[in-house]
């Protein structure tokens, strides 16, 4: 019998993965890993009564120093640089899957699951990561980094399901949390705030600087470059007599550069820290799908290697505000092909 060790947030989704894998006769362990300083208390709480009740044992891990280093501090810096970070994709790279699977084999356990919704499939010799069967809750764009060591000990068993057929099996099982509310925030900045976030952890107040125009035309005073977003249209507190939106910031001049929607759109990104899945290494130029952001849809796109290493995206149409700091992710199909950081537009 395969020993797993089951990532338990708390949540509705990862309790029944937990309820699943069980049933389907593995050797399930729950785990919940505390990571940062909000009180996770009922995180715990109801990941060890779903345990309790599937009669599995439950542990609780403090991860919160390794959180801080790779996920935290990495977030605040790159926000006072002016890019766009998503704290969830390095959470996964190093802590879900990189801190989490390195305890599970550490502890003699088999393999690691969690509650995300995608499939992992063995095809030859490579695993795969596909999208989930249920589109609307498939979550395999923050899922790229993936390795294939951490694909061969990874299972994911909501992939098959919807979200009503797992709420439905909480509910049927009695699990504590079968109702509970998905959680919609960065866990460590639970209001949305990040510049009083960055503020309270760094000590750093983004100064008002200036915002300018495409041809560097000083427009107006801005409050401090990491309070604005790349496409963000209100809350800019200027009057100019149409719509502006963001085109970009600059974190050095200080500056946050207001223009039309129009030019909000780009047809080329270029990534780095690139990470292929179903090969090593890109040879040539492929025609893929690609999504510049968790919520954006997939669009025709070919990718082409440079020598660096690193990847130059060009889509058939312009998108609209692809932001440095965010991940751009390739598909074949329902096949992730890989993805990296956006680095430039």
């Amino acid at each position: 019998m395969e020993k797993v060790l089951v990532g338990m947030s708390g949540g509705v989704d990862s309790s029944a993965c937990a309820l699943i894998l069980k049933e389907t006769g593995f050797s399930v362990t729950g785990l919940t890993l505390s990571l940062c300083e909000k009180d996770n208390s009922r995180d715990i709480s109801d990941a060890k009564s779903v345990c309790e009740k599937l009669h599995i044992k439950h542990l609780n891990i403090d991860l919160s120093n390794d959180f801080k280093q790779k996920v935290v501090i990495p977030f605040i810096d790159e926000y006072k640089m002016g890019l766009t970070p998503n704290p969830c994709l390095e959470c996964n790279k190093y802590i879900k899957f990189g801190k989490m699977l390195d305890i599970a084999l550490d502890k003699g356990f088999d393999k690691i699951a969690t509650g995300h919704y995608a499939r992992v499939e063995k095809l030859g010799d490579r695993y795969v990561l596909k999208k989930a069967k249920d589109l609307s809750k498939d979550q395999s764009y923050v899922l790229y980094s993936l390795t294939q060591h951490q694909l061969k000990h990874l299972l994911l068993p909501l992939g098959d399901l919807t979200k009503s057929d797992i709420r439905e099996k909480a509910e049927k099982a009695e699990l504590v949390n079968a109702n509970r509310p998905d959680s919609q925030d960065i866990c460590f900045v639970p209001d949305g705030d990040y510049a009083a976030f960055i503020q309270k952890t760094d000590g750093f107040v983004s100064e008002a600087g200036d915002y300018v125009d495409l041809e560097g035309n000083v427009l107006g005073k801005h409050e401090g470059v990491i309070h604005y977003t790349i496409g963000q249209r209100k809350g800019l507190k200027i009057a100019l007599g149409k719509p502006q939106f963001v085109i970009d910031k600059n974190a050095e001049k200080n500056t946050v550069i207001l223009g039309d929607e129009e030019h909000l759109f780009k047809n080329k990104v270029l990534v780095s820290d690139v990470n292929f899945i179903p090969f090593d290494t890109l040879e040539k130029e492929m025609r893929v799908k690609a999504k510049l952001r968790y919520r954006h849809t997939e669009q025709p796109a070919t990718i082409y290697p440079l020598e660096n290493g690193q990847v130059k995206i060009v889509f058939d149409e312009p998108q609209r505000a692809p932001s440095a700091g965010q991940a751009a992710v390739f598909y074949d199909g329902d096949t992730v092909v890989g993805g990296g950081k956006i680095i430039d537009i």
